[in-house]
């Protein structure tokens, strides 16, 4: 289900209402969507070719995580996790992530696993990417929360095609009619919901 939004809302303002709207599900309704989303992943014909997977661990309301995180260990897969690079401002760099990682906070509270050079995956050598967001449209856009480290990560593929695939996870509310979009905007490919997987041809990134 599609939730209207008015297309005159700010980006500030869009961020503002959905991450409230993510916040009032309830314990149960997060714990549900995080399995049908599992079972949305494994519809996906690429998850079983890739070795190398980028993933997150869920905050703020954020569909959940974890159940796609232990079914790729079971399943083999090497599980990689985003952690802000230390000297570069701006930009994410990839650690492997085991059931044991230790793990700490980030500057915007978010766990990640403890800086271990020998741990770092290229992102070169990584065939999925899962990618957060606040919000998607119809045209495969995607709404960050404003650091840009995704758009960062991602510019490579987008100018090239050469790279990880790129696919947004996200709660079916978090739909939205028309997203603002500014010129360093990375389109997505492919978004997974819980009641649905969607895919769009290659979009225009804004100019």
């Amino acid at each position: 289900m599609k939730y209207p939004i008015q297309s005159k809302l700010s980006r500030p303002q869009l961020r503002q209402l959905i991450r409230q709207r993510r916040a009032h599900l309830t314990p149960d309704e997060q714990t549900n969507a995080g399995l049908a989303l599992l079972d949305q992943i494994k519809r996906l014909p690429t998850i079983h070719d890739a070795n190398n997977i980028a993933i997150y661990l869920s905050v703020d309301g954020e569909i959940e995580t974890k159940p796609i995180i232990e079914w790729l260990w079971q399943q083999g897969k090497k599980v990689v996790l985003p952690v802000l690079h230390p000297f570069s401002k701006g930009h994410l760099l990839f650690l492997n992530y085991h059931a044991n990682s230790p793990l700490c906070h980030n500057k915007y509270g978010i766990a990640e696993p403890k800086l271990d050079k020998t741990q770092i995956c290229l992102v070169k050598d990584i065939d999925i990417i899962f990618t957060p967001l606040v919000a998607f449209d119809h045209t495969g856009q995607r709404l960050g929360m404003g650091g840009g480290y995704y758009d960062r990560t991602l510019e490579q593929w987008f100018n090239t095609g050469n790279g990880p695939i790129p696919i947004g996870l996200a709660h079916d509310c978090q739909q939205v009619e028309q997203i603002p979009v500014e010129h360093w905007d990375i389109p997505l490919p492919i978004f997974v919901t819980p009641s649905n997987i969607w895919h769009w041809e290659k979009a225009e990134k804004s100019i």
